[in-house]
């Protein structure tokens, strides 16, 4: 009994023995991994490639730094870079051969412009960049001999479409389908002599196949309609545009044109806030007489454009009229366009205009007592109602290019039927921004 509680305890000893060594070995090469002994060679990471400074402008900027900014109101180019180390005398000469390029006169508010200066302490200017709009850009060098020259992006044009149910108002439905204002205005165009968009039912339909202008990605505006198609209490009416010979314009799908010889309105899709009347109260002279006119109310400014081709008759300013223009169209129909806030460029007697042309703007001089513009229409001599008057419509395609006109309606219908009228799908291809689908010619 003795002897076996010996040996025992020698096997107990000697299993803790190796346990300690093992713990101990255990330990000894962790440590030996977290530090490094006298002969182990450290290896230091390998340096990562520095990514090479951005081209900004055609410009290499490795040896610039880049400030980006906008212009505030009130603030001119001396303004600008007198913190940049530029003197007035280099602003005056530089000013002086920027005036065939770009007048620095021009520089406005809220326009985006770019400095790239060197790092030193007084942050020295080398270039000035100022883009005036989306297209263009002046680079302005300010380094030993001055220099001024203006860049033009490239534009793209790419094929888009939206189509929308009408619930409220045209308007509303176009500009939530994805498109937008220029295109609802463009598109009453179109129809305003065959349908009364201020009557639209909910549930009318809308197609439209349109040009869009893209720079660098980013849409800058919208182009020509290319073909439209509207469904107004079940009824199909196409808008297609053909251009032969002297066939210029939209078509429904029997070759018809949808155009009349003058436009329905001299503003686009705007409010009329007084008819023509035999009797109305005038709001300035305080008395019932005749209103021969259709008064549309817009913003000072607005762009007014002649409803038809012709001759001016008047350019010029009266106390009742304020400035106003007056069209001789032909031997049957003349029109007149009061209380503009200015002309456009070039209109006086004898000038020679072009249907939808800017003839002036949006104003309140003469008797008025805010900005509108009253439209009237004359028809051998008489005062008419330019609302009411039926005007002769522009002449079908003509006979020798129906064939082409064929193809493309056929072509574009079947353009159309491929557009969805699914919210959904809509909205997928919309915000997506992709093209229509190819048909063939």
């Amino acid at each position: 009994m003795y002897k076996r509680s010996i040996g025992l305890a020698i096997l107990i000893a000697v299993s803790l023995s190796v346990v300690f060594l093992i713990v101990q070995n255990l330990t000894f090469d962790k440590a030996s991994a977290q530090t490094p002994t006298r002969n182990a060679v450290i290896t230091a990471p390998e340096p990562q490639p520095k990514a090479p400074a951005p081209i900004v402008y055609g410009i290499p900027t490795d040896s610039l730094e880049i400030v980006e900014a906008t212009v505030k109101r009130g603030e001119n180019l001396s303004q600008i870079l007198d913190e940049y180390n530029i003197t007035l005398a280099t602003i005056s000469e530089l000013a002086k051969k920027s005036k065939p390029v770009f007048n620095v006169r021009r520089i406005s508010a809220n326009r985006n412009y770019t400095i790239l200066h060197l790092p030193d302490s007084g942050r020295t200017a080398q270039y000035f960049i100022y883009e005036p709009n989306e297209t263009e850009y002046v680079i302005y060098d300010l380094r030993k001999e001055l220099a001024v020259n203006l860049q033009k992006r490239q534009v793209d044009t790419v094929e888009r479409a939206v189509a929308g149910l009408i619930r409220n108002s045209l308007y509303d439905a176009m500009i939530e389908a994805g498109g937008s204002a220029q295109l609802v205005n463009h598109f009453a165009d179109i129809y305003a002599w065959r349908l009364d968009l201020n009557r639209l039912q909910p549930g009318d339909k809308f197609k439209l196949i349109y040009d869009e202008h893209v720079v660098n990605g980013k849409t800058i505006g919208f182009g020509k309609i290319k073909s439209a198609y509207f469904e107004h209490e079940g009824k199909e009416l196409y808008a297609i545009h053909f251009e032969k010979g002297k066939s210029s314009g939209y078509y429904d799908q029997e070759g018809n044109s949808l155009k009349r010889a003058f436009l329905r309105e001299p503003l686009e899709y705007s409010r009329i806030s007084s008819r023509f009347t035999k009797r109305r109260f005038h709001p300035v002279q305080k008395r019932y007489k005749p209103h021969l006119g259709t008064d549309f109310a817009a913003r000072k400014g607005t762009p007014i454009r002649t409803v038809g081709d012709g001759v001016v008759l008047e350019a010029r300013y009266t106390r009742g009229n304020g400035y106003y223009v007056k069209i001789k169209h032909n031997k049957t129909y003349t029109t007149q366009y009061l209380h503009m806030s200015k002309f456009a460029k070039g209109m006086r007697p004898g000038k020679r205009v072009k249907q939808g042309q800017t003839i002036g703007y949006v104003g309140s001089t003469g008797l008025a007592t805010g900005p509108h513009l009253c439209y009237r229409f004359w028809k051998n001599g008489r005062q008419v109602d330019a609302l009411k008057v039926k005007l002769p419509a522009a002449d079908p395609i003509h006979r020798n290019h129906l064939q082409d006109f064929e193809q493309l309606k056929e072509s574009t219908i079947n353009q159309m039927q491929a557009i969805n009228f699914n919210e959904n799908e809509q909205g997928e291809l919309l915000a997506s921004g992709k093209h229509l689908p190819e048909q063939d010619a």
